[in-house]
Order: C-alpha cells, then structure tokens, then sequence
C-alpha cells in the first residue's frame, strides 16, 4: 500500500496483510507540525460529465500524519509485532537535522524499511519552489549516512528529468525510488468563485495518472539496477501488469482502496495470477520490462504507412450520428436511414472508440 490515511495505524496495516498486500508504507510523518492537523472535509471525488465517457479525479487535501515523531516511531514498532510483512516509515523534513534524526529514531523503531517523501503534493520540496534537484540529493545523502536500512526516494511527477535524478540517487545509495506521487492541483468552484474544500491548492490524481508513470518507468527501468515502486493510477490487476511490465518491481495502491476497499487487493493479486496462467509465466521476472527500453519504439521507428480505415457494420448502427459529429476528415456519411464511411476516412481510429453501439471497427484499407 501506498503512504495514506489507509497505512497510518497497526489495525488499518493489519486488514491491508490479510487482504494480500506484500508490504506497507506508512502514512508520511511530517517536521512541519501544521501538516499534523487535518480539515474536514478533505476528500472529493470529482466527476468529468463527457457523456459515456467515465472518469474522476479524487481530489484531497489529506494530511500528514496526526503523531509526532515518538509517538510515530511507537507505532511503527507496534506495527512490526501486528503484521508479518515490511513495514516502511515514511518521513518529510523540512531541515537537515530534521531528516537526520527522523530517519535514525524510525530505524530504531524496527522500520525495515525509510521512504523519503520528498513530494507530497501539499508540503513537498517540490512545491515549495527551492532548487528541487540538488535538495532531493542533499536529502539522499544526508539520511544515507544516518541509517543502515533501505532507503526509498519517492519522486515528484514536476520533475524536469526524472531519468536522471532516478540515476543520482542511486549512486547516493538510495535502494529505491516511487515513481510517482499524487501532482499538485487546484479545483475551483464557479459558484463561490474560490477554490474549492479549503480555499488551497490539493492532490489529484486517479487511474488517469498511472499514464506518465508508465512512460518514465519504462525508459528509468534499463538504466537502473535499484528497485522501482510503481505508484499512481492503479485500480486493478491489468493496471498492475502494466506497471510490472514496464519495469517496476512492486505496484502501490492508494486511491482503489479509498474508493473501494481493502479487497481491493486481493482481487489485484487474483487477476494478477490468473493473467499470468493465462500467459505461462511462472514469477514476475519473467516479464518484468518486457515493455520498457528499446521495446518501446521511438519517433524514427514508428510505422506510418496508412493501411487502415473505419468500417461501419450497417448491421449495428443505430444512425446516432455521432461518428459524423466526430470527424474531422468528414467520412462518415448518411447512407439510406445507416451511416457509412466513405472514401475520405484517414483511418485516425476514433470513432470506433466513440461508437456506443460498437458498430464500427478498422479494416485495412
């Protein structure tokens, strides 16, 4: 599971182990107290209204967690004697010492594990509009060598080359990195003319972010030796393989689980196995990156010949009209009481991706 509400106490870690979850990380612990108080409320879902098309963003202004560092490292130590699998703290600073002796106080707790949450999107270094890179390193180091356990360095999606940063904080000794958090985004009410919930910029993200994770762990992935945790945009077991094919060595899993519950997981882990019978894989690493690299065809190689065009089954149609509201190459025609494509089809694809009775469909030309 991902740093959450949904990791923050032994109980809430304890459902997430029997529902199947192989690890947790912590609800972030925060230097700055003022991120220690949540509002209410600080959740909301938001609805796109594009007709058939259905997507959301949950859009939060959840906080850090609620305790101080003693009581942080109690429950972390707590934690260990609840569940059987890696309890990972999770740590935002906003001085050097601060870093340095929250990092030792967690391993001392029994944390197997230390992310460094230089991105969260309501206090992150990211967001405070300092040098982002050379601060991400000078944390990178600072904690290295305060501790003797992994060290997992959670990325900002606001980053200029994420390949690149991924590479020195390797070299820095990081085991890890989280590709990505949530992005810092801003929802406003036309009615109040204010921002909406509590007036201040929040997370978003969904399953329309798991996107630009999959290209940049794609291209990290070959040039790495650490471990990549996947994070934003997982809502089920393809979403998972996607991620595993691109590289990433574990897949993190927050907003499924707000929405629809723990189970969530285990449905995960079953579509999961079940997909990879289906395939004859036997482990992970037998498809691990298959998708990333040079599997992934540049601008040079793309095949441009166009060989095919939309085709509509008369059959299906129900004269909606929408595929000629669509196009832009003006293809679609009324041919008696159906729609037909006629010679001007470019072969874009859309309309059969828009066709809500799933009449049209690309032949080759």
């Amino acid at each position: 599971l991902a740093s959450a509400g949904t990791t923050e106490k032994a109980e809430l870690m304890k459902k997430a182990e029997d529902a199947g979850a192989g690890a947790v990380v912590m609800k972030s612990l925060f230097e700055q107290e003022v991120t220690r108080i949540a509002p209410t409320p600080r959740f909301r879902v938001l609805h796109h209204n594009l007709g058939n098309l259905k997507t959301f963003t949950l859009y939060s202004y959840e906080q850090a967690s609620i305790w101080g560092p003693e009581r942080y490292a109690e429950e972390v130590t707590r934690a260990k004697k609840t569940v059987g699998i890696p309890v990972i703290a999770s740590i935002n600073c906003i001085t050097d010492e601060g870093w340095a002796s929250y990092a030792r106080r967690m391993e001392q707790a029994g944390a197997d594990a230390l992310e460094l949450n230089t991105s969260c999107p309501h206090g992150s270094i990211t967001f405070r509009g300092h040098e982002v890179h050379e601060t991400i390193l000078k944390v990178v180091e600072i904690v290295r060598r305060e501790v003797r356990i992994p060290i997992i360095t959670k990325l900002s999606p606001q980053l200029t080359i994420p390949l690149a940063l991924t590479k020195e904080v390797e070299r820095l000794g990081s085991e890890g990195v989280v590709i990505f958090n949530r992005l810092t985004g801003l929802d406003i009410s036309t009615e109040t003319e204010r921002a909406v919930m509590h007036e201040g910029y929040a997370g978003h993200g969904g399953p329309w972010a798991i996107y630009f994770a999959l290209r940049w762990i794609s291209e990290i992935f070959p040039h790495v030796k650490l471990h990549i945790s996947a994070s934003g945009g997982a809502m089920d077991a393809d979403d998972v393989v996607k991620f595993l094919l691109t590289g990433a060595t574990t897949v993190q899993v927050c907003t499924a689980i707000y929405l629809r519950g723990f189970d969530v997981i285990r449905k995960m882990n079953e579509g999961l196995e079940q997909w990879m019978s289906r395939k004859g894989y036997q482990t992970l690493a037998d498809f691990r990156g298959k998708v990333s690299g040079r599997k992934v065809l540049d601008i040079n190689e793309v095949f441009r010949t166009h060989c095919q065009v939309a085709e509509i089954d008369p059959a299906l149609c129900s004269a909606c009209g929408l595929c000629a509201k669509v196009c832009i190459y003006f293809a679609p025609q009324k041919s008696g009481e159906k729609y037909a494509i006629g010679d001007r089809c470019d072969g874009c694809g859309l309309c059969p991706e828009l066709c809500p009775k799933r009449a049209i469909r690309m032949v080759r030309a």
